[in-house]
């Protein structure tokens, strides 16, 4: 079973920044990869980041720009660095990893992102 832990939400003014971060009880490089999804209230789960275990990145295009995602193996941790932040990035987000050979997905509990206008 792997955990993943995630935090940094909160609430933050538009145009500010905040940093999330996902600790894993696995080891990053055991994974195909991990990202970060957001869903908001009344909406469906989206990407809105994803690593893999060969350094690629992809970001969904309302994020690109704006948010950078990347990676600790020495701290099994991701990061999402959200700068620019706008009302519509508010969203519970949620570290996600999926394990090599297994293929299996792992996802954190979520963590509350609020933008203020």
């Amino acid at each position: 079973q792997v955990l993943l832990v995630e935090s940094g939400g909160g609430l933050v003014q538009a145009g500010g920044s905040l940093r999330l971060s996902c600790t894993t009880s696995g080891v990053i490089v055991s994974f195909n990869s991990m990202g970060w999804y957001r869903q908001a209230p009344g909406k469906q789960r989206e990407l809105v980041a994803t690593l893999t275990r060969g350094g690629y990145t992809n970001y969904a295009d309302s994020v690109k720009g704006r948010f950078t995602i990347s990676g600790d193996n020495a701290k099994n941790t991701v990061y999402l660095q959200m700068n620019s932040l706008k009302p519509e990035d508010t969203a519970v987000y949620y570290c996600n990893a999926n394990q090599r050979f297994t293929l299996n997905d792992y996802w954190g509990q979520g963590t509350q992102v609020t933008v203020s206008s």
